[in-house]
């Protein structure tokens, strides 16, 4: 299922945000809404379908817990929408600074070599 499509309905928003706390058990999350036990069953089997949520088995409870990878889709669309970048990762630092430092080397060989030869000059006496 689509995330957005899963996001439309406003009880499984409200599940969603009762998962941000940490993982819940569907008995948990029924208290909380006026709806039957199975009713939210069947919305949180959609969420799982749509990436948002994950469920794990603990003996004869099920908990369920937000799965935040799930929102990436939604992120994407809201920084576009909002012309927001996307946070440059470190790794892309690490080699701009490792590119940076090349060209440095690069330029100082360069400077110190004999004009056309490639070669360090050599110094007169």
């Amino acid at each position: 299922m689509d995330p957005f499509v899963a996001l439309a309905d406003p009880v499984r928003r409200d599940l969603l945000r009762a998962l941000v706390s940490g993982p819940a058990r569907v008995v948990d999350l029924t208290a909380q809404h006026p709806i039957s036990r199975p009713a939210v069953s069947k919305h949180l089997r959609l969420l799982t379908e749509a990436g948002l949520v994950t469920a794990e088995d603990r003996g004869r409870e099920r908990h369920y817990a937000l799965a935040r990878p799930g929102l990436a889709p939604v992120r994407a669309l809201l920084d576009e929408l909002t012309g927001r970048r996307p946070p440059i990762p470190e790794s892309a630092f690490d080699a701009l600074d490792l590119e940076v430092r090349r060209t440095v080397h690069d330029r100082r060989a360069d400077k110190d070599a004999a004009p056309g030869t490639g070669r360090p000059q050599e110094e007169s006496a």
